[in-house]
């Protein structure tokens, strides 16, 4: 076992079983209903908070979880205050940081990069976003969210509504998702924002039904979920790509009419135009609820990371091909050249241990 596969990192919920999310999913209920028991958990102890990217709740919410349990703080929320600024790599800021930090949290807009701190980190990472790519911690907040609201994982037709291509949240929950019983997806986007194929991909080796759709007025009265998510500027070559996608899905009073009186509407937030404010009263509205269950599940996962509940995933499965490129122009592969470069699968085709993107060799 190489010494970065001693930690319980989580960079893709899918390493681990979903026995372990359930596990996860019944400590962040208790400490819901029980948080007096918990607020010295962490006394002690010290999270780093590497955020390459803006943030408002995932930043807040993983200070606040660890601050609930007893913890401290430290860490940048701007990269241009930091060394980053100076030109310092992944690996040197991560060294360094992991080396006064017990846990490290970190935020990147490069697919791929928490896996690339977690290669050299001298304590556990957890990914908070890295790029259009993963956000495992967003995932859990929404599985704990449909528990708690809709007291079941399966069976459910989730649909998906807005920027399937890039947004990392959309691609976490559907890989999640697919792991329950009877789930059913319902893809509501355009075709420049169509789900991409990897991810399609795990659909259909898992057997899961899934349509794709342009209409999200004639989705809503067979949904029992709806995750909407916004139009994202920062993932958009050009201005005008941009602003030739944003406001094809707005979320209003007159859809919710449409829709079954026990759906659950969840947002990772933040929103702009894409659910009307008219929506917020509606009592299926779930979306600030959402934000809450955060906090206790990233206490939940602190604490089950600290205390090493669980067997640790294996960072790297594939073989390292030096003279392949990763054919994702977004992926830290191909922005930090140091990265001995990882790929599974054999033939033409192999898959980025780092993006999950597909590559010709």
């Amino acid at each position: 076992m190489s010494s970065y596969d001693e930690f319980i990192h989580l960079i893709d919920l899918n390493d681990y079983p979903v026995s372990w999310w359930k596990q996860l999913l019944e400590l962040g209920h208790d400490i819901k209903e029980n948080p007096e028991n918990y607020s010295e958990a962490c006394k002690g102890k010290i999270m780093g908070t590497l955020f390459y990217e803006p943030s408002t709740r995932t930043q807040m919410s993983f200070q606040t979880a660890m601050l609930r349990l007893g913890g401290t703080i430290i860490g940048f929320d701007n990269p241009a205050t930091s060394s980053v600024a100076k030109g310092e790599n992944i690996k040197d800021t991560t060294k360094i940081v992991s080396g006064y930090a017990d846990i490290l949290v970190m935020r990147h807009p490069s697919a791929g990069s928490v896996k690339a701190a977690a290669l050299t980190a001298e304590c556990p990472v957890i990914n908070a976003g890295d790029g259009g790519h993963l956000h495992p911690t967003q995932t859990l907040t929404d599985l704990l969210t449909l528990r708690e609201e809709k007291g079941t994982l399966e069976n459910l037709t989730v649909g998906l509504c807005g920027d399937l291509k890039n947004g990392r949240t959309v691609h976490s929950l559907i890989k999640a998702m697919s792991c329950f019983k009877g789930t059913r997806f319902v893809l509501i986007s355009t075709k420049e924002l169509a789900l991409p194929v990897y991810v399609k991909d795990i659909l259909s080796a898992g057997g899961h039904e899934y349509k794709e759709v342009s209409s999200l007025d004639e989705a809503m009265p067979e949904l029992d979920v709806l995750y909407m998510t916004r139009i994202q500027q920062e993932r958009f070559s050009s201005r005008e790509e941009y602003e030739r996608q944003k406001g094809c899905y707005i979320l209003d009073r007159q859809k919710m009419l449409k829709a079954k009186a026990d759906l659950v509407v969840l947002h990772p937030l933040p929103r702009v135009d894409e659910i009307a404010i008219e929506v917020d009263d509606d009592r299926r509205a779930m979306y600030f609820k959402q934000a809450k269950y955060g906090m206790y599940i990233r206490m939940a996962l602190i604490l089950t990371i600290l205390n090493k509940n669980g067997t640790p995933a294996r960072l790297v499965c594939g073989r390292a091909l030096p003279s392949v490129r990763c054919s994702n122009p977004r992926c830290i592969t191909n922005h930090e050249e140091y990265l001995p470069k990882y790929f599974i699968g054999g033939g033409d085709t192999v898959i980025c241990e780092y993006c999950d993107e597909r590559t010709l060799i």
